[in-house]
């Protein structure tokens, strides 16, 4: 069977993860990493073949570009002359608007494949002494193409992301993805950082179990992306947090009110609202 490269651009938790992934599936693999130092630890670890640069970039087959939003549109719109024909070049970016407004016309205008993209899986710890080959395995991945109508093209790119293990993929545009994005990712985000503020969480142990656990977890967020993933979706993300603030009011004026009917209206329709979207 031919050998396949895979370039991989940043080796935090997502990156990491596609290197381990692809190394065990047999690729080579080829990255690049701001810090010098994390790129040799991964290289000695056996997760990587060597360095990415603009000499080797238009060998890979598939090229992921795992960074912030901005640095994402840096990175890629440099390389561009470097990458040719052959890769298919995807950001994983948690956000999609502003990255494929910038680099659409740049593939377009350099005749490079690129296809925005979303692996919808992760941890609430960051960097690559966290990452696992598996962290994609059945996962879901939201690819967002410059032309929906491509089918060759999203196939090719279903083929080459295999290695990875996802169990679905989600074809969208740019605004539906950061619509989505704000009540599924960055909408749980805010409220997780926002519940651990309370002053009685310094006394909850003894006291916390599962819902604590399930609640509290990502509030161990990565500040800087985080902030730059918000102020990008900024948009969406104040519709989400005005309609929550509206909910929680309702909750408040029951409390507050004693009323117990409007209170388990309320919990009801919560309730309710949970099996219709999840299908129960």
């Amino acid at each position: 069977m031919e050998s396949k490269t895979i370039g991989i651009v940043g080796l935090g938790l997502i990156g990491g993860s596609f290197a381990k992934a692809y190394q065990e599936a047999g690729w080579e693999v080829l990255a690049c990493n701001r810090t010098a130092s994390v790129l040799e630890f991964a290289r000695i670890s056996g997760a990587v073949d060597g360095a990415l640069t603009e000499e080797n970039v238009s060998s890979c087959d598939l090229v992921l570009v795992t960074i912030y939003p901005e640095a994402a549109i840096e990175w890629v719109s440099r390389m561009a002359p470097h990458f040719g024909k052959k890769p298919i070049v995807i950001d994983c970016c948690g956000t999609k608007r502003k990255v494929c407004e910038a680099l659409f016309p740049v593939a377009k205008k350099h005749g490079f494949s690129f296809i925005g993209g979303h692996p919808m899986a992760g941890t609430q710890y960051s960097g690559f002494k966290y990452a696992r080959a598996n962290l994609y395995h059945n996962a879901p991945m939201v690819l967002v193409p410059a032309d929906a109508d491509d089918v060759k093209l999203l196939g090719k790119a279903e083929e080459l992301l295999k290695p990875a293990g996802f169990g679905s993929f989600a074809f969208t545009t740019p605004e539906k993805h950061d619509e989505m994005i704000a009540f599924t990712s960055q909408m749980a985000h805010v409220v997780s950082n926002a519940y651990i503020k309370s002053e009685t969480a310094a006394s909850h142990k003894g006291f916390s179990a599962g819902s604590y656990k399930d609640m509290t977890r990502v509030a161990w967020l990565n500040p800087g992306m985080w902030a730059e993933l918000f102020l990008e979706n900024r948009d969406y993300l104040m519709k989400e947090i005005d309609s929550f603030l509206g909910s929680m009011r309702e909750y408040r004026d029951a409390l507050e009110a004693g009323d117990r009917d409007e209170l388990v209206r309320l919990l009801d329709e919560g309730r309710r609202k949970k099996a219709e979207v999840d299908g129960r």
